[in-house]
């Protein structure tokens, strides 16, 4: 079965997912429709970006996603359809789509050229109408006209030396975690079996777990995550609260000599 997922910043509150499901099904009452999230802050593109960016390979080859962040204020009234790394996505051109992978598309359309409709609901009268068409396996050429670039946004990269790797805290999630953009690829090429301090705010830390419980109740862990970037939680407790640490905040890992 064909998949269909979901991604807005539109909240669970109104009626606008019941809305652009109600487009989709309407297209191909067949699909698969599965929420990532519709809990994105507002025009969050830092925020949709990650999730998205978290979740996406989980799903088969081939899986649609319709991006609906900031759809509706997007300048030019750009929206797009883009096939990279075995996906298809769906979405306005905000350069959020630029912030999930490494790697170039392999094909791009502007979508709503060919019978261009005028709306101030893109997600239902644009995006989903697309995202039904691919699922159902019309061809991407077939849905606009070819592009040659989407809009890019840069993301907070981390600075590393053979002492020291600095990174920033990406997201706050739900239980209070900090997530930062420090990968557990590059530590594990700098660290090469030296000893490490983790500096998080006024706190140094020297280890880091491969689970949550391994730190007692009210006591900080480190962990590289599922989708492999260091983590800083408390056990039972908010880290961001209790640290005083929130987006952006500076997290460094110093290396011995």
């Amino acid at each position: 079965m064909a998949i269909v997922t979901l991604l807005t910043d539109s909240g669970e509150s109104d009626h606008y997912v019941a809305a652009i499901k109600a487009k989709i099904v309407g297209i191909n009452p067949g699909l698969a429709l599965i929420d990532i999230s519709h809990r994105i802050g507002p025009c969050d593109i830092a925020h949709g970006a990650h999730v998205l960016r978290s979740v996406f390979r989980d799903f088969p080859k081939n899986t649609v996603h319709l991006v609906g962040v900031d759809a509706a204020g997007v300048k030019d009234d750009r929206w797009v359809a883009v096939q990279l790394e075995d996906h298809f996505f769906v979405s306005a051109d905000t350069g959020l789509l630029s912030l999930i992978s490494d790697k170039p598309p392999r094909q791009t359309v502007q979508l709503n050229t060919l019978a261009p409709v005028v709306t101030v609901f893109p997600e239902r009268e644009i995006l989903a109408p697309a995202a039904a068409r691919l699922a159902s396996g019309v061809a991407i050429t077939t849905l606009g006209k070819p592009m040659d670039g989407l809009r890019k946004m840069i993301d907070r990269q981390v600075k590393a030396t053979k002492r020291l790797l600095a990174g920033h805290v990406v997201r706050v999630d739900h239980f209070g975690n900090l997530i930062t953009n420090i990968s557990r690829d590059v530590f594990d090429t700098l660290v090469a079996g030296r000893g490490f301090t983790v500096q998080i705010g006024g706190e140094r830390f020297r280890r880091i777990h491969t689970a949550y419980h391994q730190a007692d109740h009210g006591d900080c862990f480190i962990v590289f995550n599922s989708a492999g970037w260091l983590e800083i939680g408390i056990n039972k407790g908010n880290a961001s609260e209790l640290l005083g640490l929130t987006y952006d905040s500076p997290v460094n890992v110093a290396f011995d000599e």
